[in-house]
């Protein structure tokens, strides 16, 4: 029934939209003549990169949503990568059910989309692609002289809800500098499991918009970052991300980066690694990586393909390898979170978990294997347990996506998504190894 109602409201909104009298224009086209006519209109030369400040926010509603969204994350990621590589099975992705109903921890950005006085929270999401607003109802889309319908509508299922809506073109201002005409955007009419944010800023693969337009299914949309690189507004068609570890509830510690990197934010050199181009990775910011507990002799994870995800908290690896990681830290199911919980001794005894991704080694210490103890009553925990941020994936290894490295991982290394080449870098900060946790 609520799979009947969704594409009922999915397909009314799209009719309405497509007899809307207002006019209507397709996708900003791939062409000089496009290009040209929005440079000189709306923005100046860009010659270097852009920055954002990138926030961090707490949203949690119950016991256990942090690991409970984040698995139900992976199972909708896991589905959409193996519906990338065979479309015969998209009618299995139509709907998954779980049991979390918002997402605990947002990692946020503020943009203006339309007026100037109309400034959205959107969470950044290196696992989708499309970037749309409406999830609050107290902060509406208000249409402007700039706004015109596309006579499409649109419908996505994440891990924690489900958003259905229509699209338009509008302008969208992401930083001074990085003004974006023309952007196609969806508008939600219903969105669920989306508490605390406006929407989401889609800055995936663009291959990830595909099939998720009513009457483009089969055509992928520009995202943010594709309008901005053809516009010539970009002098790279590069993402970078950086975010400082913190142990307070709401803090804008980071920094989202188009267009180059910031130097000023790692140490030591930038290592790339290209991204994995077959399974249900590929449709995402995939890599190579192997995982070990303190020596090659202690493997948890083996060479496997897996995922960099912002949409994503805790460090998520294919159950086998989990027990592994258990059997190693002696950590215990907590039953009020669902994290492993480990004593103060199992705490001094812990031991490096090694990343290794292209052949680098990228070092978790111990503090940064732990959920942030002054955290631990946001989490939904008790003040004085030691949770461990490394968990069970909650799916089969044999899916093709066997570990999720999310923010707790990309907290501790900045990170670059290399679009134009085809990779992903990581590199240390100065935060790698800081004892905040």
């Amino acid at each position: 029934m609520f799979v009947l109602s969704l594409v009922t409201l999915y397909l009314g909104f799209t009719l309405l939209a497509s007899a809307s009298p207002l006019p209507v224009f397709g996708p900003l086209e791939r062409n000089v003549a496009n290009t040209n006519v929005v440079q000189n209109s709306l923005f100046s030369d860009s010659s270097s990169p852009t920055v954002l400040s990138l926030a961090r926010r707490f949203n949690s509603t119950g016991s256990s949503n942090v690991l409970k969204f984040d698995q139900a994350r992976a199972k909708a990621m896991q589905q959409r990568g193996r519906t990338d590589q065979d479309p015969s099975s998209a009618a299995d992705a139509s709907v998954i059910n779980v049991d979390a109903t918002s997402q605990a921890v947002s990692y946020v950005v503020e943009v203006i989309i339309g007026g100037r006085t109309c400034w959205y929270h959107l969470l950044v999401d290196t696992g989708s692609s499309n970037t749309w607003i409406g999830a609050d109802s107290s902060n509406p889309y208000v249409p402007t002289e700039s706004s015109r319908l596309t006579g499409d509508g649109f419908l996505i299922q994440y891990g924690s809800g489900a958003v259905v809506g229509y699209e338009v073109l509008e302008t969208v201002i992401i930083a001074e500098g990085l003004v974006l005409s023309g952007q196609s955007i969806g508008v939600a009419v219903y969105a669920s499991g989306m508490a605390g944010i406006d929407g989401i800023l889609g800055i995936g693969p663009s291959a990830l918009t595909r099939g998720r337009l009513r009457v483009q299914m089969q055509i992928s949309a520009n995202t943010v970052t594709d309008t901005a690189w053809y516009s010539g507004l970009l002098d790279a068609r590069v993402i970078s991300i950086f975010f400082q570890p913190s142990n307070t509830i709401d803090s804008k510690n980071g920094e989202l980066t188009f267009g180059g990197i910031d130097k000023t934010k790692f140490r030591g050199p930038l290592h790339y690694t290209p991204l994995t181009t077959t399974g249900p990775t590929a449709s995402f910011v995939g890599v190579m990586q192997t995982i070990v507990y303190g020596d090659e002799s202690n493997v948890v994870l083996a060479p496997s393909a897996g995922i960099l995800d912002t949409g994503t908290t805790l460090i998520l690896i294919a159950p086998d390898a989990f027990k592994r990681y258990q059997a190693y830290t002696g950590g215990v199911p907590d039953d009020t979170v669902g994290l492993l919980s480990i004593t103060p001794d199992q705490y001094a005894k812990l031991r490096t978990l090694v990343f290794i991704i292209g052949g680098v080694r990228y070092e978790l210490t111990p503090n940064a294997q732990i959920w942030p103890r002054a955290l631990n009553e946001a989490l939904g925990g008790t003040s004085d347990k030691i949770y461990l941020i490394v968990n069970d994936l909650g799916s089969m290894s044999e899916g093709g996506m066997e570990f999720i490295n999310g923010m707790s991982f990309l907290e501790r290394f900045y990170m670059v998504y290399d679009i134009a080449g085809g990779q992903a870098g990581l590199a240390y900060t100065q935060y790698t190894y800081a004892d905040i946790n």
